[in-house]
């Protein structure tokens, strides 16, 4: 069995997500990126969150990312690294398929299913990286209306 990621690994991992999820700003969508790591540590998929450019509201940036890595044999010993904590509907693929791991940039601004995620044996690791944060924060203050529904919730 490999040895567990270092924190640097994880770090390294987020900057692909944040990258990203800065590509997903710059189009005028939501900025939430993500990547699926395979067990060796490479990038297997990347994407981010993209409901507004497509009128999709099934391209999350976990989802995006899923989707490129391709179909694999086995998800067991992968990592999802998102940079916001993921919504009900990326934690019911984390859990779907197998995925043992979710690396998690910030769960300031949305606190998403990683608990049920962590009490059904996914190791979460939450980063709580300044970056994110901030990142986030100034999107839903500029955009509170895309914000709310995004995560399916009325504004009011």
């Amino acid at each position: 069995m490999p040895e567990r990621p270092s924190e640097a690994d994880f770090r390294e991992w987020l900057s692909v997500a944040v990258a990203e999820a800065r590509a997903g700003a710059a189009e005028g969508g939501i900025p939430i990126g993500a990547a699926l790591v395979g067990r060796d540590g490479e990038v297997l998929g990347r994407g981010h969150n993209r409901r507004v450019q497509d009128g999709d509201p099934s391209v999350h940036g976990e989802t995006s990312a899923f989707r490129a890595a391709g179909r694999q044999r086995s998800y067991a010993g992968t990592t999802m690294v998102t940079t916001l904590s993921p919504c009900w509907y990326c934690s019911g693929l984390v859990r779907q398929f197998g995925i043992s791991r979710v690396v998690i940039g910030e769960a300031r601004n949305f606190h998403g299913g990683h608990d049920w995620l962590a009490e059904h044996g996914v190791e979460v690791v939450l980063l709580d990286d300044p970056g994110c944060v901030e990142m986030m924060a100034d999107f839903i203050a500029a955009n509170p209306r895309l914000w709310h529904e995004d995560i399916g919730e009325d504004e009011d």
